[in-house]
């Protein structure tokens, strides 16, 4: 009674796929700025985590700076960083390697 019905008239002809092209192009840049790196940057550091060996030199998240005397299962990793201090950590917890052992032959 008080309230007519209101009707939406077409805006010219104009396509619904056009109303979307902004997003697309929105979600394409965040892609290429945001989400791209990210993958490449933690597909390295699980590289250079599984390459991990005994004699390294790393340097944990936590800033522990140390070197690997055991790689052992369950992602854990033990490092020494003092003469006879001996500490495990997990092996995500990694942030660089600073010295590389060349593998045995």
């Amino acid at each position: 009674m008080f309230v007519s019905p209101a009707y939406a008239q077409a805006a010219g002809g104009a396509g619904g796929i056009t109303s979307f092209i902004p997003l697309i192009l929105i979600f394409a840049i965040m892609y290429f700025l945001m989400i791209r790196p990210q993958q490449k940057k933690a597909k390295e550091h699980r590289a250079m985590v599984a390459d991990l060996r005994k004699g390294d030199q790393i340097v944990t998240a936590g800033g522990l700076l140390g070197k690997v005397t055991k790689v052992g299962a369950e992602n854990e990793v033990e490092i020494q960083i003092a003469t006879g201090v001996k500490v495990k950590v997990v092996q995500n917890t990694i942030q660089a390697v600073l010295n590389k052992t060349e593998p045995a032959k």
